[in-house]
């Protein structure tokens, strides 16, 4: 079969989510009631391609799994929303399986991982097409050699990247020079730069590693992106959250859908936040991505959470970022 052109192509994870929903988050060797069981599709790169998919982007999804009724799960869901999907099967290997706990009052969660070491993306199942015939490429931290080969590959078609990183490892700083438009957790940012204040660090990770622009995301203080030259700001919007699960997933789906538009970074980061609070407004990774007009709707009504910072000390921290690239 033709390997056709689509506009974002994802390399990385996916994971079957058990969603426990606590009545509240017990003390250490206490107890809980759970107030509802869910089976339910993620994991960040997965989710991010079947947002994109959603929203009518033409999209590749490239990820691995076991040979488990959970693949089977994913691979319907990806033939469901048009997703042109490369799932690598393992044989008798388990699917990445997360235990989310949520609890019911505040949206709050804590997530717990089980991966089967032998469920990885190998090199020699990648085919160079894949990355090239693309728009965007996004990688993630999952798969360090996987993600690193396909983004070399989109490099050489001149083919954007862009990555989702929330936990330090050595190879992403072998990585981080390949990327175009990082996309990181504030986390990461200390290991990567030496600081955990974002003013500071994300001049660092951009002069480092050549990056176009380098953005954070904050949670509940939103996002901050640097180009450079200045600081951008998007406060998080204000909304009932009922499941924070996922909202980091679907503001890297809209920072891509907004590349993917030629749109201006702030209304990159504002579409993406708005993504986001939307999907904290349902249940599970995916439940909440909502339609084009409902992300524009939240965008413009402008009822926002606290701001970080304000535009003088934005302005302050882009003087002080550039003497320290001059020194």
């Amino acid at each position: 079969m033709p390997i056709r052109m689509v506009d974002f192509t994802g390399i990385g994870e996916n994971a079957t989510d058990i969603v426990l929903r606590l009545k509240q988050f017990p003390d250490r060797d206490g107890k809980t009631d759970t107030v509802s069981r869910e089976l339910q599709l993620g994991g960040q790169v997965a989710t991010a391609v079947i947002a994109a998919a959603k929203w009518g982007l033409r999209t590749r999804y490239v990820g691995s799994a076991g040979t488990d009724h959970n693949a089977d799960l994913h691979q319907r869901e990806f033939r469901a929303q048009c997703v042109e999907a490369h799932l690598i099967r393992v044989p008798r290997a388990e699917s990445r399986l997360s235990y989310i706990l949520v609890e019911d009052k505040t949206g709050r969660r804590a997530v717990l991982c089980h991966r089967d070491a032998r469920v990885r993306i190998r090199r020699a199942a990648l085919k160079k097409e894949w990355f090239q015939w693309s728009r965007l490429v996004h990688v993630d931290g999952e798969n360090p050699e996987a993600s690193r080969m396909a983004a070399i590959w989109a490099r050489e078609s001149g083919v954007l990247t862009m990555c989702d990183l929330d936990v330090f490892r050595e190879e992403v700083c072998s990585l981080l020079p390949l990327i175009d438009f990082p996309v990181l957790s504030l986390a990461i940012l200390e290991p990567l730069g030496g600081s955990n204040d974002p003013l500071v660090t994300l001049p660092k990770i951009r002069a480092r590693n050549g990056c176009k622009l380098v953005c954070t995301t904050m949670g509940e203080q939103g996002a901050l992106a640097w180009d450079g030259q200045r600081f951008w700001y998007a406060p998080a919007y204000q909304v009932p959250v009922a499941d924070t699960t996922g909202a980091g997933d679907l503001f890297h789906a809209g920072f891509a859908y907004g590349l993917l538009q030629n749109w201006e970074t702030q209304r990159i980061l504002d579409f993406s936040c708005a993504a986001a609070g939307l999907n904290c407004m349902a249940h599970g990774a995916r439940g909440g991505i909502g339609g084009l007009r409902a992300i524009e709707r939240l965008r413009k009504n402008k009822r926002r959470l606290l701001s970080r910072y304000s535009a003088m000390s934005l302005r302050q921290a882009a003087r002080d970022a550039g003497r320290r690239v001059k020194d």
